[in-house]
């Protein structure tokens, strides 16, 4: 018989003999015995050569940037201390900025988590550090006072106890529909939330390819009319010529390295052909939606500053004429990150445990959220750009900053209580303080070394 949440509940208050809350505070850099650059150097085995330099120059700016793409460093830092055992679907990447807009199945724009590839099943607490310590690396980006920083990760933190006490009161099904309904009234989501209404498909059009007339393109896109309905998923992988591509709409994606670089030949036919894969991943009637539109042309792209170096590749594909066009991002998904460190049996298809635990943690997800895999590596597929917008760090500022860690707070609390037992979290967590305290003293202790290891990564790039 399943146990009762008052059962769970007394299971997560038992858990705190396996690690007292107040043990969370510090970090043990005793415990540290690797390397943090040979750490990254490791994890960056197998990507683009040619682009590691590139993840490296994004991770110099500052040292928020270097927390982005430093995932496997703080997650072997978790990992060499005691954990609560209480597992959920974490995020992996939590930070500030890992939250977002994009556009639901039923067309509104939906806030979320919006980025999952280092996600797994692991310690929740895991995540709210990474989360707590992201406000007080962005707060002082942003020019915040210290004090005010550490104050925006108690208020995340304070808000992330206050929904997972709520959550384990409610009705199942209440807890997997909850919705933040406050967000138009936090300055800085609606500031998001407006960018996101920008960020079109038809803007996508603009911003990423460009017209071009030639006869031989006009003459291939008389002789390759759009497939049918029906037909498409079937022909996807000859529906782009090695070069020049079929142009129907006389557009092909812009050249601006090493940002965005047009591909042709065998190299696009490769990344087409996934797409046949992709289509049985999707639900039946969303590949019927997909078998409307056929390939016109494919890029290679880079993208944030953790994945910098992983291939990802931009399908441009038109619909219902020139003015119905539909970006698919496929991205390569390496193992998490945190992988290394929690037993189990590694997920098989790497693209696919991340559209999992998206869905895991996400109320709504991107409608042709998928996975494939080319050449023998696996790969996530999704939207590009439909509707997508994140924070920008000028923005919190001040009472920006503790309003939005309010939301990350909610956010946070939400996916874990959807991917995860909220009874037995928050029985562990209580009600007397003891945990809000100590995580903001391990985030403040854990930015204070990351700002160390910044400046460790910038000196090594100037040797």
């Amino acid at each position: 018989m399943p146990l009762t949440a008052q059962e769970r509940f007394a299971l997560g208050r038992k858990k705190r003999k396996q690690l007292p809350r107040a043990d969370h505070a510090g970090f043990n850099l005793a415990g540290r015995k690797e390397d943090p650059l040979k750490l990254l150097q490791a994890a960056e085995k197998g990507r683009v050569p040619d682009l590691v330099k590139l993840k490296h120059e994004r991770m110099a700016c500052s040292p928020f940037g270097y927390f982005r793409g430093a995932v496997p460093v703080m997650a072997y830092d978790l990992s060499v201390s005691r954990n609560t055992g209480i597992h959920t679907q974490l995020c992996g990447d939590a930070h500030v900025r890992n939250l977002g807009a994009f556009a639901g199945p039923d067309g509104r724009l939906v806030f979320d988590i919006n980025d999952f590839d280092e996600t797994i099943a692991g310690p929740f607490e895991w995540d709210v550090k990474r989360m707590a310590t992201s406000l007080i690396l962005a707060g002082r980006e942003a020019g915040g006072k210290e004090s005010h920083c550490r104050e925006a990760a108690s208020t995340f933190v304070e808000r992330y106890v206050a929904m997972m006490r709520a959550f384990w009161k409610m009705p199942v099904l209440d807890v997997a529909k909850y919705q933040v309904h406050r967000l138009q009234n936090v300055a800085p989501v609606e500031q998001i939330l407006a960018l996101a209404q920008r960020a079109t498909p038809l803007s996508s059009l603009n911003a990423l390819t460009e017209i071009v007339a030639t006869r031989q393109a006009a003459k291939q896109a008389a002789r390759k009319p759009p497939l049918a309905p029906g037909h498409a998923r079937k022909h996807h992988a000859a529906a782009l010529d090695p070069a020049p591509p079929a142009v129907a709409s006389g557009r092909i994606f812009r050249t601006n390295k090493p940002v965005l670089e047009r591909m042709t030949g065998a190299a696009a036919q490769h990344v087409i052909a996934a797409m046949v894969p992709y289509a049985e991943t999707l639900q039946v009637e969303r590949r019927r939606f997909l078998d409307q539109y056929r390939v016109i042309d494919v890029a290679f792209k880079v993208v944030g500053t953790g994945s910098v170096g992983l291939r990802d590749y931009c399908l441009y594909m038109e619909g219902n004429g020139p003015k119905d066009p539909l970006f698919l991002q496929i991205k390569e998904e390496a193992h998490s990150a945190y992988a290394p460190y929690l037993a189990g049996p590694i997920p098989a298809h790497q693209g696919r445990r991340v559209v999992d635990g998206e869905r895991s943690m996400q109320i709504q997800s991107d409608p042709f959220l998928g996975w494939t895999t080319i050449q023998g590596r696996d790969y996530l597929v999704r939207q590009l750009n439909d509707h997508k917008a994140s924070i920008d760090l000028a923005d919190l500022k001040a009472a920006g900053l503790m309003e939005y860690a309010g939301v990350c707070g909610e956010m946070l609390a939400r996916g874990h209580a959807r991917g995860g037992d909220c009874a037995m979290l928050a029985g562990y967590i209580g009600g007397s303080g003891r945990f809000e305290e100590a995580v903001v003293g391990f985030a403040a202790a854990y930015a204070d070394q990351t700002e160390k290891d910044w400046k460790a990564l910038v000196k090594s790039m100037k040797k």
